[in-house]
């Protein structure tokens, strides 16, 4: 019977980049994907180009099998991957064709089945309950039938490296069953994730020596060695890696599919993904991150939003005469952007990067761009951080440059006269915050009070309420995020709150800072500074939020 031919990789069936994120991933604590999110994950990595995308296991989860009946009737249509069921082999003393596990593996139709076996003598003998024989024909049995049946088949040789080190016999057997019965890939699985690269290299050469298969390598994160490990065993003969998306898997993880990837391109020179592909690396890997309800790992290798922060004056400096003497990579090769950090610790290249990323021309302007680093200095010990509020940086160096330059920009959307909060708490034991505020817009004077459940709610409520009739694009703002930190204070002194609010107008976002001993007056500014950063926006037609501007900052 003729096979079922995947739809194949960009470098045709020589490298496979395997993606077990709906069924490996799924395993990590905090992610449940619905049959639709699993959908979407396949289309996503279907775009980026892997050139398997392993479904689940079908006949043994329901949504597993709900997800391939929905494929098979045309709801996913994959360009560049193709579909991998995932199953165990015959259960002992069943005929393959008898097992019902097996019989849902055809039916799920995926032109490729990924069935894992025990491949360690321990496994064999006390979690199957059967002897070496009998787990050599329950994988030459089901590998067969499947190949019979026109699938194409991988085998995830279970606990391999631990199994290899005990009985090397056993093991060798359990391949060579697997092998000789049609299965084109024998994927070493480092199981327990307990490997570290050099051992597992070594083990990878050596058993590709003895047996000349075709090997792959399957790596969990128990010793943060799953991606290290991976590209070791690929470096030693391994022609088929598999990873789940952000390394997502049950305890510590599995082998990051991007910094796998990364790593395989850019250091190895490898086409593993279409041509652009590793373009779409940091885009993917924050959709997947939406998709699983986890917030991106902002130090994660190639795709975090930080892989190519820098914050020392020093880097900043040579960045400005090469970005690549402090960079890897030219971080656009995978999708992301360079950023500058600006604290306490920034210089005057720092900075000055930093304004040619918000649109702040310090270049030509030595004077402005001293007392900006100045201020920063003073502002960042006094508790102030602008390391994620890009938007306030701005502002503070627009108005040095104003200061020093005479220039003035655009007029700020409003003055404040005075504000007031009072808190009310009713019989009912229901607690209410009253906010008045009295502001002077478009020549002017506006009283508005407003009820919120907080005296930064209230204040934000009475502040829109006082502004919107004069500013048409306060009705598209709103404040997403909120986080308080209350800092170290010296002995006699009050303690002094940073305050730090993420704004969002429905397509871009933006983080200001306030830092003051009360912490209304410290949402005050941080809310004020949010205003002003929309406002010039607006103005100059540039509607883009700060890190769109440039690079996040450090530092007030």
């Amino acid at each position: 019977m003729t096979r079922t031919e995947p739809a194949g990789t960009p470098l045709g069936d020589a490298f496979h980049l395997y993606d077990t994120t709906l069924r490996d991933g799924a395993q990590r604590e905090g992610i449940t994907y619905s049959v639709t999110d699993k959908l979407a994950v396949a289309r996503l990595l279907d775009e980026l180009g892997v050139g398997f995308i392993e479904g689940g296991w079908p006949g043994a989860l329901p949504k597993d099998t709900e997800f391939f009946s929905r494929v098979a009737k045309g709801e996913l249509s994959l360009k560049h991957a193709a579909l991998v069921a995932f199953g165990s082999t015959r259960k002992a003393g069943t005929a393959a064709d008898k097992d019902p596990q097996v019989r849902a593996l055809v039916d799920s139709e995926a032109p490729v089945i990924t069935l894992v076996a025990k491949s360690d003598l321990r496994h064999i003998e006390r979690a199957l309950r059967v002897d070496v024989d009998e787990a050599c024909a329950m994988v030459r049995d089901t590998v067969s039938f499947l190949v019979g049946e026109g699938r194409r088949v991988f085998l995830d040789a279970e606990h391999f490296f631990d199994g290899y080190a005990f009985s090397p016999e056993t093991s060798l057997r359990v391949l060579d069953a697997a092998a000789h019965a049609g299965a084109d890939v024998l994927v070493l699985c480092d199981t327990n994730g307990g490997q570290l690269p050099l051992g597992l290299a070594e083990t990878v050469g050596e058993i590709k020596e003895k047996t000349g298969f075709r090997l792959g390598i399957h790596c969990q994160d128990d010793t943060s060695c799953a991606v290290a490990n991976s590209v070791a065993a690929v470096q030693a003969g391994a022609t088929h890696v598999q990873c789940t998306a952000n390394g997502y898997g049950e305890r510590a993880g599995n082998a990051d599919l991007f910094a796998v990837a990364g790593n395989l391109v850019t250091k190895l020179g490898m086409e593993v993904l279409p041509t652009g592909g590793a373009a779409e690396l940091t885009r993917v890997s924050h959709a997947l991150a939406e998709i699983a309800n986890l917030a991106p790992d902002t130090h994660q290798a190639y795709v975090g939003s930080s892989a190519f922060a820098h914050k020392a004056g020093l880097h900043a400096s040579a960045i400005k005469v090469d970005p690549l003497l402090y960079n890897h990579i030219d971080p656009s090769s995978v999708g992301n952007g360079m950023r500058v950090l600006v604290t306490e610790m920034a210089g005057r290249a720092s900075l000055e990067l930093k304004g040619r990323e918000l649109g702040v021309d310090l270049a030509g302007r030595p004077d402005a761009l001293t007392n900006a680093v100045r201020k920063v200095k003073e502002l960042e010990s006094e508790g102030w951080s602008f390391e994620a509020a890009d938007a306030s940086l701005g502002l503070l160096l627009r108005r040095e440059v104003e200061e020093v330059s005479g220039e003035k920009s655009d007029p700020p959307p409003f003055e404040l006269e005075s504000y007031r909060v009072v808190l009310d708490h009713r019989p009912d034991g229901e607690v209410i915050s009253e906010a008045t505020v009295k502001v002077h817009v478009a020549g002017e004077r506006v009283i508005a009070t407003a009820e919120g459940n907080g005296p930064v709610h209230a204040l934000d409520a009475a502040l829109r309420q006082a502004l919107t009739p004069y500013l048409s694009w306060l009705d598209s703002m709103e404040l997403a995020d909120y986080k308080v930190r209350i800092l170290p204070s010296n002995p006699g002194t009050d303690a002094v709150t940073r305050v730090l609010i993420e704004t969002s107008d429905g397509e871009h976002e933006w983080t200001t800072v306030g830092v003051h001993g009360n912490i209304v007056e410290a949402s005050w500014l941080a809310l004020c500074d949010a205003l002003v950063h929309k406002s010039l926006t607006v103005a100059s037609g540039r509607e883009q939020s700060a890190p769109e501007l440039g690079v996040a900052a450090v530092g007030g």
